[in-house]
């Protein structure tokens, strides 16, 4: 940490910049090394003695001061990374501006007139090489900024280790290094693990926040629908200018994945032994992130559509995107490549997870919200990574984390977006029939979870889970229901055999989903009722063999589907089922669902500490939006079903639509969030809080919706409960049959008899299996950004580089 001298001539220099009101010249060197002088100063150090008053002042009342202190911070780097940083002095101006650049730039981003001063030009600053006096082929300022960043990342003895052999030869030139050959750990396209240097991790830790600084200038702009707006600062760092791209994306990839927290294993080592890995595993995964900012849906990716076979690495001209980071991300295609990635990914993932008979005696990492960023990624830009990981078992390995998340935040209002990012994950995975197959793997693994103790598979465990975020979640999560539902739906028809817990909690959710208050209180809570009967037709048609739990629980509760069958629709009974709403104070209780004993070591799900900072997030497209429908085939290939074809249960005037709005600005009320994060026309018309701020346009119709008896009519003569009617005609006589013959009361006699039952041609004929395919549009995409820079603001918090600036893509609040 820097004297108490070097931090007096510091203080004394920003003081010196803040009272001036003469502009200071750019040649006065003297009065501008003050600032980055050679003694080490602490980033922490640098965030006190500038404080964001006095950065604003300097901005306002000597614009011309900031602008040459900024020029000047850049050319001392730029110059740094010209001479390859030889000295130890020089290493530490290097970081010294950097340190500095990290603290200034938001205040440059929050400036709309400032905004476009980086990328304006600065003379004497020329493109490759070009003579000094050439102004018009000067670089902007931010181009310089950048390209000198990626040249220190790649620094011998800065950085990097050094290839030199020890001797009076001269530095390595930086410009003549291929830094290919100095890629920062073995994983993809490298195998040779280079030795640690903690001085090195440092380095590069303050680079990469400095990038990462660069980068945020996107959460200084409102969010948009458009969803093609990319940031300059992304797109001029991911292009062929950067000669250090692809070294620079492996090496961030390799760094997060070949991570281990838990190292040699020690007990309680992370409190004995300083971990310099651990931050820069945080900030490389922060950079990866924000780099791979490619929008699907304005055109098309290298490999988004899984049917090409674009994805590999010996593609001459690959289509799309210009930005390399998302180029380099979606050609990986070798097998070893992809077990490194999903295996880093998994073991960080499950960290926060393991159990040990010592307490606190493992590390415990907190980035896991930009890991499922980058799994999803991942998915999302490399068909053949998807494929891949559910090619084999390994995929659970990433699901278990997903649902312990899930379930472990469902009730903290902060963790709203944490809980979205698992859901799209998983909706994305259950569009591949693979997913649905693996989910039949027995659970054996015990991660501690306040849900009940079960023995099955790794289906019971996403259904338990699922049915415990819907009947004790916060309010904010009814929107997530339908896409809840979408998952569970798609990979139905693939599950073998259903837990009686599983099966149980099933038929809890249509039995509440069901009933005529709630079915009535909301133009789309029928959709939910049409999932489960999609579900339970799914596993009666294609799996009856193996799901005797199953066909027992829905003949216990044969009373609910004939009470749906019988709905009223008279407009008495209509107005008797609100009346009864208006009593009822929760949407969905526990009751009548078996909870059993939780899981041994799980401590319940709790709300956020008050006073927790969130960021808010924006709508993003309803499921219809969200998913398109495809149709399996007999030879199990996927056909695309045109909206039209596909039987609708929602009339047109119901159709609002989505807008882009502020999801997070009031806690928990006792209606829903209009303008909640997914999937939100499901439950749009429930009563609105009277405290929004904001209230959107797009909705002011819908608050006056009343059903009307045709509205029932036109989706409760489309309930799908001929198959399920049949199975109950069939089996429910044979099953009172058995009973009065034998006198059986215990279930046990009875589950048997249902396994050696048959249904073989007394169904109707079977109907073909409907997927619901997660696919990319700018609504998303926008959601996304929004999430990730939300969570990238509140996790870095040591230095708070963005606290108390005016951020205008999501709004942070206090819950």
């Amino acid at each position: 940490m820097g004297s108490a001298d070097s931090k007096l001539h510091f203080r004394k220099a920003v003081i010196q910049l803040t009272t001036r009101t003469q502009p200071v010249e750019a040649t006065d060197d003297a009065f501008w090394d003050q600032f980055w002088a050679d003694t080490a100063t602490s980033i922490q150090d640098v965030f006190t003695l500038v404080p964001a008053a006095e950065i604003r002042a300097v901005r306002e009342e000597s614009p011309s001061n900031l602008a040459t202190l900024c020029y000047k911070a850049v050319e001392k780097l730029v110059q740094g990374a010209e001479s390859g940083c030889t000295s130890e002095k020089e290493k530490q101006v290097m970081i010294n501006c950097t340190q500095l650049m990290t603290r200034i730039l938001p205040y440059i981003f929050e400036d709309p007139d400032w905004r476009g001063f980086f990328w304006s030009t600065v003379p004497g600053a020329g493109r490759g090489g070009a003579c000094e006096g050439n102004d018009e082929n000067a670089r902007p300022l931010a181009e310089s900024l950048l390209l000198a960043i990626a040249d220190l990342l790649f620094c011998p003895d800065f950085t990097v280790q050094s290839h030199r052999k020890p001797g009076p030869e001269i530095a390595e030139d930086l410009h003549s290094i291929d830094s290919c050959e100095y890629i920062w750990e073995a994983g993809v396209g490298f195998a040779h693990s280079p030795p640690h240097s903690h001085i090195h991790d440092l380095n590069r830790t303050e680079l990469l926040k400095l990038l990462l600084t660069c980068f945020s200038e996107a959460v200084y702009l409102p969010p948009t629908s458009e969803g093609n707006v990319l940031n300059p600062w992304v797109q001029f760092f991911c292009s062929t200018e950067n000669r250090h791209a692809l070294p620079l994306f492996t090496s961030l990839l390799n760094i997060v994945c070949a991570y281990d927290p838990v190292g040699y294993g020690f007990p309680y080592n992370h409190l004995l032994f300083s971990d310099y890995r651990e931050p820069l595993v945080e900030v490389a995964a922060q950079v990866l992130i924000a780099t791979l900012e490619y929008d699907a849906s304005t055109s098309q990716s290298p490999s988004v559509d899984g049917t090409t076979t674009s994805t590999a690495m010996d593609d001459t001209e690959p289509p799309g995107p210009e930005n390399l980071f998302v180029n380099y991300l979606s050609r990986i295609h070798r097998e070893e490549d992809f077990q490194f990635i999903l295996k880093g990914l998994a073991r960080l993932l499950n960290n926060p997870l393991l159990q040990t008979y010592l307490p606190n005696s493992t590390k415990k990492i907190q980035f896991h919200q930009e890991l499922l960023v980058l799994f999803w990624k991942l998915c999302d830009f490399n068909k053949k990574f998807l494929f891949f990981a559910l090619k084999s078992s390994d995929v659970l390995d990433v699901l278990v984390p997903i649902l312990y998340y899930l379930n472990d935040a469902r009730a903290d209002q902060s963790r709203v977006g944490l809980m979205h990012i698992g859901v799209f994950i998983l909706l994305l995975l259950s569009g591949e029939r693979n997913f649905g197959v693996r989910l039949n793997k027995p659970y054996s693994v015990r991660v501690p979870m306040d849900i009940p103790v079960f023995t099955g598979t790794h289906a019971d465990l996403l259904i338990v889970v699922f049915h415990k975020i819907i009947t004790s979640g916060h309010q904010r999560l009814q929107p997530l229901f339908d896409c809840l539902l979408t998952i569970v739906v798609n990979v139905s028809p693939y599950l073998k055999s259903l837990s009686m817990v599983a099966a149980n909690k099933l038929l809890h959710l249509l039995e509440a989903f069901s009933t005529t208050w709630f079915l009535f209180s909301a133009s789309q809570n029928h959709h939910l009722v049409f999932f489960l009967l999609e579900v339970f037709n799914n596993i009666i048609q294609y799996q009856f063999d193996g799901n005797s739990n199953l066909v027992y629980a829905i003949i216990r509760k044969r009373n609910v589907f004939h009470q749906l069958a019988n709905l009223p629709t008279d407009p008495t009974a209509i107005q008797k089922a609100l009346q009864r709403k208006k009593k009822s104070a929760e949407p969905i209780s526990r009751t009548n669902s078996q909870e059993g004993m939780s899981m041994e070591g799980s401590r319940p799900a709790a709300p956020a500490e008050p006073g927790t900072l969130k960021a808010s997030l924006i709508a993003t497209p309803d499921i219809e939006k969200l998913t398109e429908k495809s149709q399996v085939s007999e030879d199990g290939t996927l056909s695309r079903v045109d909206q039209d074809q596909v039987q609708t249960d929602t009339p047109p005037e119901d159709c609002a639509p989505t807008v882009t709005s502020d999801t997070e600005s009031t806690s928990g009320t006792c209606g829903v969030q209009e303008n909640a994060v997914v999937c939100q026309a499901v439950w749009k018309t429930i009563p609105q809080n009277s405290e929004r701020r904001r209230k959107p346009s797009g909705f002011s119709t819908s608050n006056h919706w009343s059903p009307s008896p045709d509205w029932v009519i036109s989706w409760k003569t489309k309930l799908p409960l001929q198959t399920i009617m049949r199975l109950l005609q069939v089996l429910v006589p044979q099953v009172e049959k058995i009973c009065i013959d034998k006198g059986l009361t215990d279930e046990s006699e009875i589950l048997k008899f249902l396994q050696h039952g048959t249904l073989v041609g007394l169904l109707p004929v079977p109907h073909p299996i409907l997927i619901r395919k997660y696919q990319a549009n700018a609504g998303t995409a926008m959601w996304f950004r929004t999430y990730m820079w939300g969570v990238i603001y509140l996790r870095n918090v040591d230095p708070p580089i963005w606290y108390d600036t005016d951020v205008k893509l999501f709004e942070i609040q206090r819950v």
